[in-house]
């Protein structure tokens, strides 16, 4: 094919996809693959864009955030207007990804504090939410 244009089983091989998410990249509108002569391929500017979409997959950003900064890309003389939009989705992810830590902690938090609570059942500790004893422990228990 040439260095500049790759097929689709070459594109899945050196990324480790299948066909089948390259061709759904395809229909999101991230790739756009082209013929050559009898053969259908994808450019160099197709496997930059796969590239991206993956780096934009791992931090978890949406296809249409990936799309929309890849068009800026590729539609921007000046990258500053690119890079400012590329700077608030990360703040957005980052704040999404804090959130979802915080809200991590806290369920940790409960469930060690029910793991404590059946441990001291299955010991002979456990009291019952109205501060008796021999209770079961169970999801409407207070640790």
């Amino acid at each position: 094919m040439g260095d500049s244009t790759y097929t689709i089983t070459e594109l899945a091989r050196e990324f480790g996809l299948t066909t089948r998410a390259i061709r759904f990249y395809e229909d999101q509108g991230l790739l756009a693959r082209s013929r050559a002569g009898r053969n259908l391929v994808y450019s160099l500017g197709d496997k930059i864009r796969l590239k991206l979409t993956l780096r934009g997959k791992r931090l978890g950003l949406s296809l249409s955030e990936i799309r929309e900064l890849i068009d800026l890309y590729d539609a921007a003389k000046d990258e500053q207007v690119q890079v400012e939009r590329f700077l608030e989705v990360l703040e957005r992810r980052r704040a999404i990804l804090e959130q979802q830590r915080e809200d991590i902690e806290a369920v940790l938090g409960e469930i060690a504090a029910f793991e404590k609570q059946c441990r001291d059942f299955l010991a002979g500790k456990a009291k019952t939410p109205d501060g008796g004893s021999g209770g079961k422990p169970g999801i409407n228990a207070k640790p």
